[in-house]
């Protein structure tokens, strides 16, 4: 069974005040730090990101942006464009700003994943972008967008999602882990 990587790099950053995917902690950028977590599992991993923003990944990454018709439509766009770049049968999502993630973890989703999707929730806030997909899901994603829906939750709840506690996926800091870097004195804290 062919697993696929695809890390959602096209948000606008706003807090951020820089597009996240190119922030260092450690020496490297977010990306490469979920491209690391991703790729023991996954025979290819596909960055999807916002059309200016291609050209600042280096030569020879797979990159990608939305399908064109659903451009700039959030991340369950990103999701069914990465889907289409890479025809795979599985997927494993992880958004570009978890730094703190580790290949462990992602190895660990994986292994609790049998069908259909499966995501983490941590401490009751739930991290739908932290998740595995099943490629079968793709033709509901493409028709959430055609709809005008935009929440992932509700395509991950049509095909009865799998939400796995992520304190039991880490024997680390699951909160760090599982935090998203949406400003910078996150990484000043960390």
């Amino acid at each position: 069974m062919k697993t696929a990587g695809i890390v959602l790099a096209g948000g606008l950053s706003r807090r951020f005040g820089s597009p996240k995917a190119f922030a260092e902690w450690q020496g490297r950028r977010f990306y490469e730090w979920s491209l690391a977590a991703l790729s023991p599992f996954c025979e290819e991993c596909v960055i999807v990101t916002r059309p200016e923003l291609v050209e600042r990944f280096p030569e020879g990454s797979l990159v990608t942006t939305d399908v064109e018709r659903f451009g700039g439509q959030g991340p369950i766009a990103g999701i069914l464009s990465g889907m289409e770049a890479v025809k795979a049968e599985r997927y494993v999502v992880l958004p570009c700003d978890m730094p703190f993630m580790t290949a462990d973890v992602i190895g660990r989703l994986l292994e609790c994943h049998s069908t259909g999707v499966t995501a983490v929730v941590l401490d009751g806030k739930y991290h739908p972008l932290v998740s595995v997909w099943d490629r079968t899901v793709a033709k509901d994603l493409r028709e959430a967008l055609e709809n005008g829906k935009r929440r992932v939750m509700e395509v991950q709840e049509k095909h009865g999602v799998r939400w796995i506690e992520g304190e039991l996926m880490t024997e680390d800091d699951a909160r760090r882990i599982f935090m998203n870097a949406n400003t910078p004195d996150i990484l000043e804290r960390s």
